[in-house]
């Protein structure tokens, strides 16, 4: 008679599938994917590597599920803090402010998901990835634009300059060979982001406010738009 998993064993297989998730989830946070290998997270979860391969069919696509999570926190993340902010400006800060800084804190994560050369199939999800924050900036560019807000442009274009921009100005600091000093330096470096993305849409207004949750001292003008 063949084996029926019940719910209580789905149920367990799923917890011990989501455990392994977030160990494999904290060895790239601290040393990239190259450092979350079936042997280490088995390592961790004090399981045999055959143990952990039955819960996924390859390295790769386990690696693929820890990316999935990460990015989707962080477009999470993302996503809220442009929908609290009112208006397209301060939308755009907003995307802007919490990808920049979310970045700066979690920089191993950051750097990983962004820049660290993977295999083929987590490659693709950092496409998929990539292809979410694009739709995101161009609903705020959409809004801007049919509002008077940001003057008429490409969507597609502007919208994939801005996330180009806002990733690679971050590439310096998330590498590992970065000396982190203090926060005085992640704030300037947000502004500057800020800056260029604000002139790069040729953003005329006043600068939006700085939203409630971003820390104190973070980006408090645009340079040349305010006082």
């Amino acid at each position: 008679m063949a084996y029926r998993p019940t719910e209580k064993t789905r149920a367990a297989r799923a917890r011990r599938r989501a455990a392994l998730l977030d160990e494999a989830g904290a060895l790239v946070a601290t040393g990239g994917f190259a450092a979350a290998t079936v042997k280490a997270i088995a390592e961790r979860s004090q399981l045999s590597v055959g143990t952990v391969y039955s819960y996924f069919d390859s390295n790769a696509d386990l690696l693929a599920a820890v990316f999935r999570a990460g990015a989707d926190r962080e477009l999470a993340a993302t996503r809220a803090a442009v929908e609290s902010a009112e208006g397209p400006a301060a939308q755009l800060r907003a995307l802007v402010e919490t990808f920049a800084l979310r970045a700066i804190r979690g920089r191993q994560m950051a750097w990983s998901l962004l820049f660290e050369p993977v295999d083929p199939r987590i490659e693709a999800e950092r496409l998929t990835y990539r292809a979410a924050y694009h739709r995101l900036t161009t609903e705020i560019l959409r809004d801007g634009i049919a509002s008077g807000v940001f003057p008429d442009q490409h969507l597609g274009v502007t919208a994939a300059a801005l996330i180009g921009a806002i990733s690679e100005s971050l590439t310096g600091r998330l590498s590992a060979g970065h000396a982190v000093t203090d926060d005085a330096d992640d704030h300037r470096i947000v502004e500057s982001i800020l800056r260029f993305c604000f002139h790069g849409i040729d953003y005329t207004g006043d600068a939006p406010p700085i939203r409630p949750s971003a820390s104190a001292g973070t980006v408090r003008r645009i340079e040349g738009k305010d006082s």
